[in-house]
C-alpha cells in the first residue's frame, strides 16, 4: 500500500539517515536506485505514518524487509525482534568488518536484522569493496 509522506517530513527523515539506507548505510548517491521511505512497523501492523515510525532505506533492504518486525537470530536459533532504526542506535547493534565491506551483528537484534535483510549479500559486498577503494565506504554517519 502507497501512502503520501508530505515534502517536509521526508527532508527530515532523508536528514535524520544522513541519505543512507537506515539498515546496510549505502549512500543513495553510490547507486542507481531510488530510494524508498519505509514504515518499520507496518501500516498493515498499526504502524502510523509519523517521524519514529519511518526512515530511509533502500529497495533491497526495504523487500527484504518487507512487513516483518522479527526474524531468528543465527546464533542463538531465538527469535527477535528487528533493528528499529528510529528507536536503537545502529552502532550498538552492527559494526564494520576491518575491510569495511561486510557487516558483523554485534547483538541478537543485529545478526537478525542482517540475515533477514540480507545486508551481506554477495552484490552489495562486492560494490562495497568498488566504493572502500574510491573512499566512499563505509560512510562517517554513525
Amino acid at each position: 500500500m502507497s501512502v503520501y509522506i508530505r515534502m517536509g517530513l521526508q527532508r527530515q527523515i532523508r536528514t535524520r539517515f544522513g541519505d543512507c539506507c537506515a539498515y546496510c548505510r549505502t549512500a543513495e548517491f553510490l547507486t542507481a536506485m531510488t530510494f524508498e521511505f519505509e514504515h518499520i512497523r507496518p501500516l498493515a501492523a498499526a504502524g502510523e505514518t509519523v517521524f519514529e515510525n519511518l526512515c530511509f532505506a533502500c529497495p533491497s533492504c526495504n523487500r527484504y524487509k518487507g512487513d516483518r518486525q522479527t526474524a531468528i537470530d543465527p546464533e542463538s536459533e531465538e527469535i527477535v525482534a528487528l533493528f528499529h532504526p528510529q528507536s536503537q542506535v545502529w552502532g550498538e547493534h552492527f559494526a564494520w568488518t576491518e575491510s569495511g565491506t561486510e557487516m558483523r551483528g554485534l547483538t541478537a537484534i543485529g545478526r537478525a536484522t542482517i540475515a533477514a535483510l540480507q545486508m551481506n549479500r554477495p552484490a552489495l559486498v562486492r560494490a562495497r569493496v568498488m566504493w572502500v577503494k574510491l573512499g566512499e565506504h563505509p560512510p562517517d554517519f554513525p
